[in-house]
């Protein structure tokens, strides 16, 4: 497989969606679908297939291109509308006459409700496609169930209902239809169903079920308790029914809508194409930035350009802000349904993309990755030059005992771990965060400064405006609190905290930034937390060793610089004890632990 296909592939999202693969004339070939992007289109490439016309498949692909849809049920739907748009070769092409079917809200006077798989424009009110007919055919007659509406193709007109010209049918004698042909149903409340029809299909169950609430409780007041019953029935269907979703609609048509997505070096811009209520096409490009060009000049530059490269010539697109593309294309920011559902398909897509493009960068220029990274975060934290060399320090004490202090260091991003340093804090009594802080600084600059060691662009400190204070003090000491940026992080909102400034920074929640002070902040905790266990396990163990008669303060320091360790006193022969603390002591030592295990 070439490097370039398992490149994309190595990137693809696992969530659903379409996939095109084209050959090396840029043609599409295939259209698929799939619930897992990345696992289906890996797939192809992984596991030996019988069939030799996907083996053919398989030896065409130079390019893959994805699309990102909200649900399988979306996949579905839009896997049908690319394979009639482009007719790729290895797709089993549908016919018009087998697409999806919709409902119908016929116009016309008592006006139908039917399934159909054309769409005639004569004002007539069209819902879905629904990706099976069954579907479509189970919410026609939970409708048939609920309202009383004609299934004839008469013309109700006027003058053929007031000449007599049709007579009732089975339907009204079944209770199923209430007569409009020969005017037992006026027109009005027959409208009045149909606009609890047309919600229903919407999915909004509510004024349904408070209408027919309000029926039950009218009929059980009078003592028709069957008729109340029937009622409560249809309650009961309307609360058990679930409506299809679908990412289609047929108010949407010829359209053009557009996304972006922008970081400090470029722009993400999506395309999609929408005709007759369908994405029949999807395009992402990356602008790079030149001199910190805005959102809105971005989009401006990719709408121009992607309509001229597509030769669109749709008279209206959807954007997520206003732009000026000229007076004869409407532009228009939606607000609210579907039309602001499907600019947030594009920008979903513009972010998948985004992510991709990294992942690859990450992949072959793991570098240029670096830099992207190290530039973001200089902007990001104000700073006067990019945190290549990073240091947190964080605190750890329990019940005021054994405090110590961590200092871990990041370079370019990641954990340099021969660099970490713990520090058992020598000078502070009792649980103070604030000197203990101060004196870890302290010393770890200090030491730096006399072995002419490079200095850190960026300090972190786990912690609030107390900590930041404290660590302050120690770099003015030492004459480095204009060389070294230094800020605080706060636990609770991820706030962060600058020297002389009382407003807190809060950086966006999903920011690489924050996610990498988070990393840093996690791992010096964690570091600090590691040491602090070991030393309290080191103390109680040499306070067990006091408590043995006739070894003293001076013998357990004697014995632990010969030693090193606990574990090895333990594990030493009286010949070994004895030379260290002499026969006597030598021996009650070794029967010690010797009767103990």
């Amino acid at each position: 497989m070439i490097d370039d296909l398992k490149l994309k592939i190595a990137v693809l999202p696992s969530t659903p969606g379409v996939y095109q693969y084209f050959n090396k004339e840029g043609t599409i070939i295939y259209v698929g679908k799939a619930i897992n992007l990345k696992k289906r289109v890996s797939s192809y490439f992984t596991k030996t297939h019988d069939d030799a016309k996907t083996r053919i498949l398989v030896s065409k692909i130079v390019d893959i291109k994805h699309i990102v849809v909200a649900t399988e049920t979306d996949a579905l739907l839009l896997e049908n509308n690319l394979i009639k748009k482009y007719k790729p070769k290895y797709n089993v092409l549908l016919k018009d006459d087998k697409t999806y079917p919709w409902i119908c809200i016929k116009k016309e006077r008592f006006p139908r409700i039917f399934v159909t798989r054309k769409m005639i424009k004569d004002g007539s009110e069209y819902f879905g496609p629904y990706t099976s007919v069954k579907t479509a055919y189970a919410l026609l007659d939970l409708i048939k169930e609920l309202y009383q509406i004609r299934s004839c193709i008469f013309d109700l007109s006027h003058e053929n209902i007031n000449t007599g010209k049709f007579k009732v049918c089975l339907d009204y004698h079944i209770k199923k239809c209430k007569g409009p042909c020969e005017g037992l149903q006026t027109e009005t409340a027959y409208n009045n169903q149909i606009t609890a029809i047309r919600n229903i299909i919407k999915g909004n169950f509510k004024d349904s079920i408070i209408a027919f609430e309000n029926m039950m409780h009218e009929f059980a007041s009078k003592m028709e308790f069957e008729e109340a019953q029937k009622i409560k029935e249809k309650m009961d269907l309307l609360a058990n029914y679930q409506s299809k979703s679908t990412i289609i609609s047929p108010t949407i048509n010829n359209v053009d809508v557009f996304s972006i997505l922008s970081d400090e070096t470029a722009g993400y811009v999506n395309f999609f194409k929408i005709s007759n209520g369908s994405i029949i096409q999807s395009h992402t490009i990356e602008i790079k930035k030149k001199l910190d060009e805005s959102d809105k000049e971005l989009l401006e530059l990719a709408i121009v350009e992607l309509r001229e490269r597509f030769n669109s010539i749709s008279p209206e697109i959807l954007v997520p802000f206003k732009v000026n593309v000229g007076e004869h294309i409407k532009v228009t920011v939606p607000k609210q349904g579907d039309k602001l559902r499907v600019v947030e398909l594009s920008l979903r897509n513009a972010k998948y993309y985004r992510q991709e493009q990294f992942k690859q960068v990450q992949i072959v220029d793991p570098e240029r990755h670096t830099k992207r990274i190290m530039a973001q975060m200089k902007t990001d934290l104000h700073l006067s030059a990019e945190p290549r060399h990073i240091e947190c320090f964080d605190n750890s004490n329990i019940q005021g005992t054994n405090p110590v202090a961590a200092c871990v260091v990041f370079k370019d991003g990641k954990p340099s771990k021969k660099d970490y340093r713990h520090f058992n804090i020598k000078t502070v009594e009792g649980p103070d965060d604030f000197a203990s802080m101060e004196e870890a600084v302290y010393r770890r600059y200090k030491r730096l400064l006399e072995e002419d060691q490079p200095l850190p662009q960026l300090i972190l400190i786990d912690g609030g405006k107390g900590q930041l204070s404290s660590a302050l003090k120690s770099l003015d000491l030492l004459g480095l609190r204009n060389k070294i940026a230094i800020i605080g992080i706060a636990k609770r909102l991820e706030e962060l905290f600058f020297p002389d400034d009382p407003i807190p920074l809060y950086l966006d929640k999903k920011s690489e930034t924050l996610k990498i002070l988070q990393q840093l902040r996690n791992e010096a905790h964690r570091f600090g937390i590691t040491h602090h266990r070991n030393r309290r396990s080191n103390t109680a163990l040499n306070s067990e060793l006091e408590t043995i008669p006739g070894i003293g303060k001076q013998s357990v320091e004697a014995l632990l610089q010969y030693f090193k360790s606990v574990k090895r006193i333990k594990s030493a022969t009286i010949e070994q004890l004895s030379s260290v603390l002499g026969n006597s002591r030598a021996e009650k030592l070794h029967n010690f632990y010797h009767k103990k295990e």
